[in-house]
């Protein structure tokens, strides 16, 4: 048995989301908004989702975030640093026209949907590999009726519900990114299908007023690094 529904959180907004900087690793705090985002968004997902098992980045922006959600749920928050963010090398803490500049032949195999060459920069496949690695063993020991709920990062995020889906995360760019404190819902698919799981809903949010849910500037392949 195994468990039946998982539910992917993102992380309250930092001050690098707020002016377009790369956090990859980069282990900054949520800024005022994202504090007020943790709580309000977490309240909303507890009241919708309860969990059977929580599971968190040790990233702090990520763990806080943990913390309101588990606090409004009645839950404990596990560390698993292999759903941390994507490790974006040299490239952390740089800004899109930082990038651009100082790696332009880089920047364009990014932009193009390769991983970058000589920054780094820990393949996508290999980030998909880790958060799926996650799930599947802290949802070995739960149920059908059970819900796992894993508080991480926008690129993290996106590429294991690519590799869950059963889709190859080096060439399937179908997902778009979450906004600060959104979350993304996949259930068990029915015996049968080609995947194990199915993606039940995308991109929620607590529906509060736009400008609390800014991520800031969002123009990479992977905007939610930001």
């Amino acid at each position: 048995m195994s468990v039946g529904s998982v539910i992917f959180l993102r992380h309250g907004r930092t001050a690098y989301n707020a002016v377009g900087r790369l956090q990859g690793q980069v282990d900054i705090p949520l800024d005022e908004v994202g504090l007020w985002q943790a709580q309000h968004g977490a309240e909303a997902l507890a009241r919708m989702h309860a969990p059977s098992k929580v599971i968190s980045s040790d990233l702090v922006r990520a763990w806080v975030t943990a913390e309101h959600y588990a606090a409004a749920a009645g839950a404990v928050v596990v560390a698993e640093p292999r759903v941390r963010e994507r490790s974006f090398g040299v490239w952390e803490g740089l800004t899109r026209e930082e990038i651009a500049a100082g790696w332009p032949a880089e920047f364009e195999q990014w932009r193009g949907g390769a991983d970058p060459v000589g920054v780094e920069a820990e393949p996508r496949t290999a980030v998909a590999a880790r958060v799926a690695a996650a799930v599947d063993e802290h949802g070995a020991d739960l149920s059908s009726g059970d819900t796992l709920v894993v508080v991480a990062h926008g690129a993290a995020i996106t590429l294991g519900i690519t590799a869950l889906l059963g889709l190859d995360p080096d060439t399937w760019r179908g997902i778009s990114g979450l906004n600060n404190v959104h979350w993304s819902h996949l259930e068990r698919s029915r015996a049968g299908s080609t995947s194990s799981w199915r993606l039940a809903a995308h991109n929620v949010g607590a529906g509060f007023p736009l400008d609390h849910w800014d991520s800031g500037p969002d123009w990479n392949l992977e905007p939610t690094s930001f």
